[in-house]
């Protein structure tokens, strides 16, 4: 029965059926020194805490969790939101909170993540890369990263006389 149950799981996770639990930074503005964080979750959430690297957070507010009517609670490292009334955000995805910030020098990263289900469960959560992940930001490249905010220096080129992508063209273009 549980080799069933784990095919089932595996069919409908290659079809898309089922969301993966995961954060990400998303909407980062330096000059306003905002960024969203982004949740996507199978299961309803009771409560959150999760810190950031590398800034100073100043205030927390918005997205599912304030429309969920949870209280959020900030410090220089740390954002929490949890519902005195027992409410909960319901499975989807969205912006779960805005969160204000100073102090940026390099990277934002998502830290000390701890995601509860209404029965104070911890709930697994892959995740993002930090701000800014780095990637191939050349569109001309064979590599290109439409979601990388730093070029680091990992772009491929069309190398072969085919104009084939990692090619292995050896003759010469006229046949």
């Amino acid at each position: 029965m549980q080799t069933l149950r784990n095919t089932i799981f595996l069919t409908l996770t290659l079809m898309g059926l089922i969301f993966a639990n995961s954060l990400s930074l998303a909407n980062v503005d330096l000059d306003a020194g905002t960024l969203d964080v982004y949740m996507e979750n199978d299961e309803a959430v009771g409560g959150f805490q999760f810190g950031l690297d590398g800034v100073s957070i100043t205030g927390a507010s918005g997205g599912s969790a304030t429309d969920a009517g949870f209280t959020l609670s900030t410090s220089a490292s740390t954002v929490l939101g949890f519902s005195f009334s027992g409410g909960s955000i319901p499975s989807g995805s969205g912006t779960l909170v805005t969160v204000s910030f100073d102090g940026f020098v390099d990277t934002i990263c998502l830290a000390g993540v701890v995601m509860s289900d209404t029965s104070g469960v911890a709930l697994d959560f892959s995740l993002s890369d930090c701000y800014p992940s780095g990637g191939c930001t050349d569109p001309t490249a064979c590599n290109y990263d439409a979601d990388a905010q730093e070029d680091d220096g990992s772009c491929e080129y069309i190398e072969d006389c085919a104009g084939e992508c990692g090619g292995s063209a050896v003759e010469d273009c006229a046949g």
